[in-house]
C-alpha cells in the first residue's frame, strides 16, 4: 500500500479521508486496496482512517488487538459499544467529507460493500459520506504493464481455443457425429486446461433462440442439440494460470452452413456497428485527451442499435471492466442497468459486448478494449462477419 498516493487522489478528489471497514471479511475490496491478508478470521470490527494528511489511524477490538499490525499507522484499541464509538470519532477527528464502500441508491453495487447500519453509524457522527468507486478503480482496477502482457497472453491463447470451438463443431457437423452445446462447453474447457488457463466459470455455448438469454450455460441433460443451419454463439473468459493474472473475454457468432440468412446477416451488422461505434468513440476520445464516462460510452452504443429500432431487444449494458476477476471493480459501460458516471481512466480495461437478443436468436459480438494514456486499443482480433462453421 503506498499511503502517499492514496492521500495525493484523496486531495485531487476533495476528500478529508478514506475510511475502511470490515466484519468477517465481507469487503475484499478493502484488503486489496490496503494491500494485507489477515493471519486469522475477522470476527469483530475493525476501521482504518487514512487522512488526506497525515498518518493513518487504526480502531480494533481488543480480542484482536492484532488485525491490522501488518499496516501502517497509530491504533486505538476498544471493546464496548460507547468505546467503539468514541474511538471512531477519535480516528476521524478532523475530517468532515469521506470516502467510503457506499455507492448512493446501490448505483455501483461493485464497491457497495458497507452495510446500511454502519453507513448510518458514521453520519450520526457528523460526517458526510460519498461514493469510493474513482478511488476503488483507481487503486483496483489500473493495470500495470505485467497485468497488460497476461491479458495479452491469455487473448492469445483464448482466441486458439475460439477457432479450435468452432472447427470442432464443423468436422463434427461434416461427420454426421452429434455434438450438443454442453460438449462444445467441455470441450472448450479441455482446451483451457492444454493451454495453461484458468476460468471461474462459463463458458457460454448457445444457438438460436438459446443465444437470446445473455447469461445462458448449457447443461448436460437439458443443452440443445448443434444442427445444420444453425446460428452458434460462443463467449468465452480466462486467464492465466499466475498470480496477478487478468481476464480476456470475447464472443464471436457462427453460422452451420454455407450461406447465412440475409436476417442474421443484418442483425449482425447492426451489432457490430454499434461495437465499432464505442470502440471509435473512445478511441478519438482518448486520443483527444477527452475526458469520459461508461455511460457516454453505453449511449453511443445503445443509440447505433435504437437507430435501427432494435433498441428494445437490447436489455444488457454495453460492456464490464475487466480485471483479476472477469467483472472488475473499474467503470462498466452502462446506462441501462445503472448510470455508471465513472471517469474511464488509463491503464484499465473493460469489454464491448451490444447485442440483439430477439425470440427467434440472439446476436452478440465483444471485444476487449485497454485504454493506456494516449490511446486505447482493441485487445484480440474482431470478428467482421458471421462466421461459417
Amino acid at each position: 500500500m503506498n499511503v502517499s498516493e492514496i492521500q495525493s487522489a484523496l486531495r485531487q478528489e476533495g476528500l478529508d479521508g478514506w475510511l475502511f471497514f470490515d466484519h468477517h471479511q465481507r469487503d475484499p475490496l478493502a484488503y486489496r486496496v490496503l494491500q494485507f491478508e489477515p493471519e486469522r478470521m475477522c470476527t469483530r470490527r475493525w476501521y482504518y482512517f487514512i487522512p488526506a494528511n497525515g498518518e493513518p489511524r487504526k480502531l480494533v477490538h481488543q480480542i484482536e488487538a492484532g488485525m491490522l499490525d501488518a499496516i501502517p499507522g497509530e491504533k486505538l484499541k476498544y471493546s464496548g459499544w460507547a468505546a467503539q464509538l468514541d474511538g471512531i470519532k477519535a480516528i476521524t477527528a478532523g475530517a468532515k467529507k469521506i470516502a467510503m464502500q457506499y455507492s448512493a441508491n446501490c448505483a455501483i453495487p461493485y464497491v457497495a460493500m458497507v452495510d446500511a447500519g454502519t453507513i448510518e453509524l458514521i453520519r450520526s457522527l457528523g460526517l458526510e459520506i460519498v461514493t469510493s468507486a474513482n478511488l476503488v478503480q483507481q487503486f483496483e482496477a489500473k493495470w500495470n504493464q505485467e497485468k497488460l502482457d497476461s491479458h495479452l497472453e491469455a487473448g492469445r491463447r483464448v482466441d486458439r481455443v475460439r477457432q479450435a470451438a468452432f472447427d470442432h463443431i464443423g468436422a463434427c457437423l461434416r461427420g454426421r457425429a452429434a455434438v450438443t452445446e454442453y460438449a462444445v462447453q467441455q470441450f472448450i474447457l479441455r482446451a483451457f486446461e492444454d493451454e495453461g488457463l484458468f476460468a471461474d466459470h462459463g463458458p457460454i455455448v448457445a444457438i438460436n433462440a438459446n443465444a437470446s438469454n445473455p447469461h445462458y450455460e448449457p447443461l448436460r441433460e437439458s443443452s440443445s442439440v448443434i444442427s445444420q443451419d444453425d446460428l452458434v454463439l460462443i463467449d468465452l473468459w480466462a486467464k492465466l494460470k499466475a498470480p496477478g493474472s487478468v481476464y480476456y473475454d470475447v464472443t464471436w457468432m457462427g453460422y452451420a452452413g454455407d450461406i447465412p440468412p440475409d436476417e442474421m446477416k443484418r442483425i449482425f451488422g447492426i451489432v457490430s456497428g454499434a461495437r465499432d461505434a464505442a470502440v471509435n468513440f473512445i478511441k478519438k476520445s482518448v486520443a483527444a485527451q477527452a475526458a469520459i464516462s461508461g455511460f457516454q460510452v453505453d449511449d453511443v452504443t445503445r443509440g447505433h442499435i435504437v437507430e435501427h429500432g432494435l433498441g428494445q431487444y437490447f436489455f444488457h449494458r454495453t460492456g464490464h471492466s475487466i480485471g483479476e476477476e472477469v467483472h472488475g471493480t473499474g467503470a462498466n459501460m452502462d446506462n441501462l442497468e445503472t448510470h455508471d458516471d465513472r471517469r474511464i481512466i488509463p491503464w484499465t480495461c473493460f469489454s464491448i459486448e451490444p447485442g440483439i437478443y430477439q425470440p427467434e436468436f440472439g446476436v452478440r459480438s465483444e471485444v476487449n478494449v485497454f485504454v493506456g494514456e494516449k490511446e486505447a486499443i482493441v485487445t484480440g482480433e474482431i470478428q467482421r462477419e458471421l462466421l461459417l462453421i
